[in-house]
């Protein structure tokens, strides 16, 4: 049974799939949540609009915790599920933007 408060996410959304004034395609429904603050966001723009300090970037020791939410279904995913899922929501099948990928290093240690 699945009794956890669903996350809530930050930033300037303008839909309930997470999508955000900066990043808001078809495609564009997930958010991170930040290390150095454990919040979700839509994105780093957001983040860093909303929030006074730097971002942090996850270390790879933590890639098994769950840091990205599905905006459509709101399956958090760990980090590795979510770089291995090939731009698929593994609960749903909703199709991730696979652009997001030339942003993984605001987000993730290399």
């Amino acid at each position: 049974m699945h009794d956890q408060k669903e996350a809530a996410v930050h930033g300037h959304t303008v839909d309930d799939e997470t999508r955000c004034v900066h990043y808001r395609s078809q495609k564009d429904i997930i958010a991170i949540k930040f290390y150095c603050c454990q919040t979700y966001f839509p994105c780093y723009e957001c983040h860093d609009e909303f929030e006074n300090h730097p971002r942090q970037v996850w270390p790879k020791t933590l890639f098994h915790q769950k840091a990205i939410l599905c905006g459509v279904c709101k399956h958090e995913l760990t980090i590795n599920e979510y770089l291995n899922c090939r731009s698929t929501c593994p609960n749903c099948n909703s199709q991730f933007n696979p652009g997001c990928q030339l942003h993984y290093h605001l987000y993730f240690e290399k």
